[in-house]
């Protein structure tokens, strides 16, 4: 959200955080696209004739199935995107070895839609996965700065570089991770690089806008900010100040 705005300033945004039921991650595939659906449509309710599915599970477990099954049915002049697409567009370009690694939610890992995606954009690249199950509770609790996450941090780093030497170029596949960002580099080599969807996502978000103007006239642009949550606004608030790097004020809504 923040880099989007930071990219497309003028456009209206309404941000649905589904904190009742977040963590998304280790839930079943049923449970995620029934959620994510239900979010779907309340956004529709509300104007949106534009979705981003800003979390890697939901995009890697109900995006397809929303694009294909449901889309046509409630909605066919609407559009829903999701983050992994534009991130496997282009993380081909940013590895010099041809060797990735993608630290990711298990939902998004089981998937296996990172490797699906990246293998059609660069069947050349090898990829590997890692589920880091601990790093999404440590920046919820807000221990994400705290000598105790050096731990888990080091020990997800450990396992997926111990799959290949080779590693040049780690994917960061979910929103949580980058709040881990300066533990995860101390642990790293220089010669690795670490990549943050958000600069990625708001670019290919900016050039879909210029493809399908279409789309983008109805999409109205006063340069309005809404965030919606399904939970305590105060908590949500509270979190999604520290992501965003601005005061948030939040609105209860049941979906």
């Amino acid at each position: 959200m923040k880099d989007i705005i930071d990219e497309l300033p003028e456009y209206d945004f309404l941000y649905l955080g589904d904190s009742a039921r977040t963590p998304y991650g280790n839930r079943s595939f049923e449970s995620i696209y029934h959620f994510t659906l239900e979010c779907v449509k309340y956004l529709f309710s509300q104007g949106c004739h534009l979705i981003i599915l800003a979390c890697n599970t939901a995009s890697a477990k109900a995006l397809r199935t929303i694009q294909q099954r449901d889309l046509p049915v409630i909605a066919p002049k609407k559009r829903v995107l999701g983050v992994i697409r534009p991130t496997a567009e282009v993380i081909g370009l940013h590895s010099q070895t041809d060797h990735v690694g993608v630290l990711g939610t298990t939902g998004t890992v089981q998937s296996e839609s990172y490797l699906m995606e990246i293998k059609h954009q660069f069947p050349k690249l090898s990829v590997y996965q890692q589920a880091c199950p601990m790093w999404v509770p440590l920046v919820e609790n807000n221990e994400h700065s705290d000598p105790g996450a050096d731990y888990f941090v080091k020990k997800y780093l450990n396992q997926i570089l111990e799959q290949s030497p080779k590693i040049d170029t780690l994917l960061l596949a979910c929103t949580h991770y980058p709040l881990l960002m300066n533990k995860i580099k101390s642990q790293l080599p220089n010669e690795i690089s670490v990549l943050s969807q958000g600069p990625i996502v708001a670019a290919s978000l900016q050039d879909y806008l210029r493809r399908h103007p279409e789309i983008d006239k109805k999409c109205s642009k006063k340069g309005k900010i809404r965030f919606l949550t399904t939970d305590a606004p105060e908590l949500f608030d509270h979190h999604a100040t520290t992501f965003f790097g601005r005061t948030v004020e939040s609105e209860f809504v049941e979906v």
